[in-house]
């Protein structure tokens, strides 16, 4: 038999085939469903879905096909040359209005009260395919629920057991969570041991379940679909800016759910992105303009606020000024800080607020392989980074590679709970990173490899050996070819990068550690955002500080002289460049709050009242008209100071303490993956320094002392303490050596 289709006309590896009499190309091994959706034809299905595999157990797309005696299974039928395809033969509608009999003898007849009522798989197609009257009369079963966390409601009684769920966790998620129990009539979805899921993609479940079986914990019973409008929007906890729908009524967002993007988050989305909006109601969002007067706060207008900040700023222009802006800062809010920071004469502008060593200037710089085709690397070395929490959704590219067969090599100080096998990994001190870098095991494995990356994450860019490190990636990059892929430390630290939001002067370490006579922070927490704490409050205590905020926090109330209320990303129009280099738009989706204001508003304002070039424009459109990037050379910080005595941190972001949003959203503060904060350490070491499991230990660095409760692992490096950062208990040590003793 010939490889190639008898038609001469189809392109190579492709046969022709004819659905409900329409000719087409399909390529071999796909199935009819396939080619059908590739057409517009559409087929009726549940359990399919086109980025799960196939398991064929619904069959409701049974279909006819010419020569085949019985309907088959669109979803798992191969197309063959010359095969004919009915879909809406009587044999075919059939077929198909039997199964969707059989699907409704069970499911619950609570369409009114089910949150999956208007956007419901099942309710639609059986319209088109069911009965309006039932031939059985027997009772219904009833399947009893169990609670799988704060995210994900269930209704199991509502479950048709596509086993879309199933097939997702195993698959996409990897943590093998939910199953099939019992058989036949008595089957059931559930996760065996009756625990919270542990995924940090848990509410994609929601997405590809059909029916009511599964849905939206934090927005049970609040709104209909069609009381909804839906919002283009980004993920702004990560760099990989995840699209997304945020689906407003009457200016709240009660809902974010995935937009699909094969080139940046497929159709899948982190349930740190899905559930965040939750922190957009804080209690202590800033919602009016504040000043401080001998030591007070007092609510105010925006003219006296904006009068205040601009005296400030004027007492304090020039090297006497500092600014500090965080990573997620938009595209056109980072161009008009670096247009004001012009104005003022002050070279001391830094977003990189997160980092200890920046001595050899680095930026931020798009990937070397897109983010999409990590699915398609045959080798990948992970460097310094808990991947799975720091970018959930690139942690899923490796899986899918891993599963494809590619080789994944890890150097980092601790084992982290990957999903995917690794082939080998060196588990180090994090100033051993660098070395093991330069090993020649990890060369001879990526020269072999025809597309190679080196992902480069948070404990390798933020610690103080990072200059070195990052000197070591690229080494091993040059040598092999490999493409290098440094994860940037923000949201949109790419995009500020490129829009000059650098200092030509004083980094954000150097202008903390030598303080300025003034700061304006904008969109930062202090108490928590500052990769060294205790040495930020010491110098914003100092400081006359205007606070561009969207919380009136407590730390924030504590070192600002004046608190200007900005909007959060999902209540403002912006762009956020990607790591991908990636340019994408967000739409204003809710209301800012109060008297918040977009924050590009709020600089447009205090350019105006400072009288500076540049702020002249009248509206978003005109300011976009006028963004250039900039080629900015940061100056080159000094190296972190380093102490060879004790033990080495190594610290990683908490997944749901990465930022103030996030911090205050209660729905993942409950989540089983937001652990407490607690040190870490090998057993071993435990055992030198006296401490049980459990402990209350005292750690100090150069920067403070902190009390935490001791946790053993041998997936910690010998001669390393791991902690995550995010948490109030572990701000006060920075980063270094740590000294460990008794409470």
């Amino acid at each position: 038999m010939s490889a190639q289709p008898s038609n001469p006309a189809a392109p190579p590896d492709h046969v022709t085939i004819e659905i409900d009499g329409v000719q087409m190309f399909a390529p071999k091994g796909s199935m009819i469903i396939q080619a059908a959706d590739k057409a517009g034809i559409p087929i009726p299905r549940f359990c399919y879905h086109d980025k799960l595999s196939v398991a064929a157990n619904c069959r409701m797309c049974l279909v006819e096909v010419e020569k085949m005696p019985k309907p088959a299974p669109a979803c798992a039928t191969p197309v063959m040359d010359g095969m004919k395809v009915r879909t809406r033969s009587e044999k075919a509608l059939k077929s198909q209005r039997n199964v969707m009999e059989f699907l409704l003898i069970n499911h619950p007849l609570d369409c009114p009260i089910c949150d999956q009522g208007g956007e419901c798989e099942l309710q639609d197609l059986s319209m088109g395919y069911g009965r309006s009257v039932s031939r059985f009369a027997e009772r219904k079963r009833v399947v009893p629920d169990e609670d799988i966390g704060p995210l994900v409601a269930t209704e199991m009684t509502r479950c048709i057991q596509c086993t879309r769920c199933v097939r997702f966790t195993a698959e996409i998620a990897g943590t093998y969570e939910l199953g099939g129990m019992y058989r036949g009539e008595n089957l059931q979805i559930g996760t065996y041991d009756g625990k919270p899921l542990t995924t940090e993609l848990s509410g994609n479940v929601i997405d590809v379940c059909p029916v009511g079986a599964l849905t939206n914990k934090v927005f049970q019973f609040k709104a209909r679909p069609w009381e909804l409008i839906a919002r283009e929007s980004l993920g702004y906890h990560d760099a990989l800016g995840s699209n997304l729908f945020l689906h407003v009524r009457r200016g709240q967002v009660l809902r974010t759910v995935p937009r699909d993007n094969d080139d940046v988050n497929e159709c899948w989305l982190s349930d740190r992105d899905r559930y965040s909006h939750q922190g957009l109601s804080a209690a202590d969002r800033a919602l009016r303009p504040m000043v401080k007067d001998a030591g007070e706060w007092r609510e105010t207008s925006w003219e006296e606020a904006l009068a205040r900040a601009a005296q400030i700023l004027r007492d304090n222009g020039a090297d006497r000024l500092g600014m500090l802006v965080h990573p997620a800062t938009s595209n056109e809010e980072g161009a008009l800080l670096a247009r004001l920071a012009d104005a003022l004469g002050t070279g001391n502008l830094d977003h990189r607020i997160a980092q200890h060593d920046l001595s050899d200037g680095a930026i931020a710089e798009p990937f070397g392989m897109p983010a999409a085709a990590l699915s398609q690397a045959d080798a990948i070395v992970i460097v310094g980074s808990n991947l799975r929490h720091e970018v959930p959704l690139l942690h899923a590219r490796v899986r899918t590679a891993w599963r494809r067969g590619a080789k994944v090599h890890v150097v980092n100080p601790v084992e982290f709970d990957f999903t995917f096998e690794t082939a080998s990994k060196a588990i180090v001190a994090p100033s051993q990173i660098a070395t093991a870098l330069r090993g020649e095991a990890l060369r001879e494995v990526l020269r072999g490899a025809t597309r190679a990356a080196i992902v480069v994450g948070e404990i390798a860019e933020s610690g103080p050996h990072a200059a070195e490190i990052r000197a070591a990636a690229r080494e091993l990059a040059a040598a092999t070819g490999a493409a290098l892929c440094r994860i940037p430390l923000g949201a949109n630290a790419l995009g500020l990068s490129l829009h000059g939001v650098l200092p030509r002067s004083r980094d954000a370490q150097a202008m903390l550690a030598d303080p300025r006579g003034a700061y304006v922070i904008y969109g930062i927490e202090p108490g928590l955002d500052f990769a060294d704490t205790a040495l930020a409050m010491k110098a914003l205590n100092q400081a006359q500080v205007v606070a561009f905020s969207h919380f009136a926090c407590e730390s924030t109330r504590a070192v600002a002289d004046v608190i200007l209320p900005i909007a959060l990303l999902p209540e403002t129009d912006a762009t956020l460049t990607n790591l991908d280099g990636r340019d994408q738009l967000a739409v204003a989706g809710g209301t800012a709050p109060g008297e918040a204001r977009p924050g590009w508003r709020v600089l447009r304002a205090l350019g105006g009242a400072l009288e500076v070039p540049g702020f002249d424009f009248v509206d978003l459109r005109g300011l976009r008209g006028e963004l250039q990037r900039r080629d900015v050379a940061p100056a080159r910080g000094t190296a972190a100071v380093r102490d060879e005595t004790g033990l080495e941190l190594a610290v990683t972001t908490a997944i749901y303490r990465s930022d103030a949003v996030v911090r205050r959203a209660a729905a993942l503060q409950s989540h089983p993956l937001n652990l407490p904060p607690r040190a870490v350490l090998h057993p071993r070491d435990a055992q030198t320094l006296g401490l049980a499991l459990g402990e209350v230990a005292k750690f100090r660095t150069a920067s403070g002392t902190a009390a935490l409760p001791v946790a053993l692992s041998d997936k910690v490096a010998p001669g390393a303490v791991w902690i995550e950062r995010g948490h109030g208990a572990t701000t006060p040590l920075g980063a270094g050596r740590v000294q460990v003793s008794k409470a």
